[in-house]
């Protein structure tokens, strides 16, 4: 059975969703989305309207810093803005992983169906 995962479901965790996406290089909006879905494999469907306010929470939180692209590499279109996680955003990031783990320690005890 394959089941969907929609942005609203995963809403109080899509934050650290992204900063986890980003730990490991920056980024553009649009690719943050197709990471978070191969992330998932392919079992999360977001919309980047989801997305994208989360990016500006997170950037105005100073959890992620941005930059414009240089339009130099041949791509066409808009310049697109890239994002990073910050110090600031690498330790939200842990506390992130932390609280995810109690949460699914505590829902996973209740509804159980966890080894």
């Amino acid at each position: 059975m394959n089941m969907f995962i929609k942005g609203n479901q995963v809403r109080g965790h899509l934050e650290t969703m992204v900063l986890s996406v980003l730990e490991s290089e920056e980024s553009h909006g649009f690719d943050i989305v197709k990471r978070l879905e191969a992330a998932g494999d392919g079992s999360l469907n977001l919309k980047e309207g989801t997305v994208y306010p989360v990016l500006y929470r997170l950037e105005d939180a100073k959890l992620l810093k941005a930059k414009w692209e240089e339009n130099d590499s041949g791509r066409k279109g808009p310049r697109r803005k890239v994002y990073s996680l910050t110090a600031k955003g690498r330790k939200q990031l842990e506390a992130g992983r932390n609280e995810w783990k109690a949460f699914v320690n505590v829902v996973g005890g209740i509804v159980g169906g966890l080894s």
